[in-house]
């Protein structure tokens, strides 16, 4: 099984023990041995699962504002989350390919595994909620033919990316791409970087 075999499993796992309860609040239980891999790639997916649920449930045009937003909150933080988680893993396939020399006409990608990995996560969660849809007893026919075409394209994506990935891996052990990681920097979170926040601090 190739790495994007791997990850495509464990997201799906991940997506249906979440369903179980179909819970924002559900605590997380992580199967997998500590340190493993299928470990970090249960948690990226747990984050975007209820990240996914979190955008459903504030798009309610009937929410209560104060709970919109607390709920924008959550959305940031988990955002937060999800980055670091992101650079987690481009640590992870740092360490794998820290013993590869790129050869002297190396390319750099534009795109680093990891945020590879994190829209194959984001696809899996599409392809599981496009299929519920395509096959909703309660919605019409119209509604479900439009959601199995569009559940054909998703499933043509993921194999398209489910390729692109482990090229880009295979590329990186040869040699043939130069593997560089850029942190993402954000600003918004951070007090001293984020102007609303330092300003209203020195207002004190």
């Amino acid at each position: 099984m190739n790495f994007t075999e791997t990850a495509w499993k464990v997201f799906n796992q991940c997506i249906e023990d979440y369903h179980v309860s179909d819970n924002v609040n559900s605590l997380i239980n992580n199967p997998f041995e500590i340190d493993s891999l299928e470990r970090i790639l249960y948690a990226k997916n747990w984050i975007d699962t209820v990240q996914w649920h979190l955008e459903d449930i504030i798009r309610d045009e009937n929410i209560d504002p104060a709970e919109a937003l607390q709920l924008k909150r959550t959305i940031d933080a988990s955002n937060q989350k999800r980055t670091d988680l992101v650079e987690y893993i481009d640590s992870w396939f740092l360490t794998k390919f820290e013993n590869i020399t790129p050869k002297p006409e190396a390319k750099i990608n534009t795109e680093t595994p990891a945020w590879a990995v994190d829209r194959l996560s984001i696809l899996a969660l599409k392809v599981y909620h496009m299929s519920l849809e395509a096959n909703r007893e309660s919605a019409s026919d119209k509604h479900r033919k439009n959601c199995q075409a569009k559940l054909d394209v998703l499933l043509t994506q993921k194999e398209d990316l489910s390729t692109s990935i482990d090229q880009l891996l295979a590329d990186i052990e040869n040699g043939n791409i130069k593997m560089k990681v850029y942190k993402q920097m954000k600003m918004y979170n951070d007090e001293s970087l984020n102007p609303i926040l330092y300003q209203k601090g020195q207002q004190k």
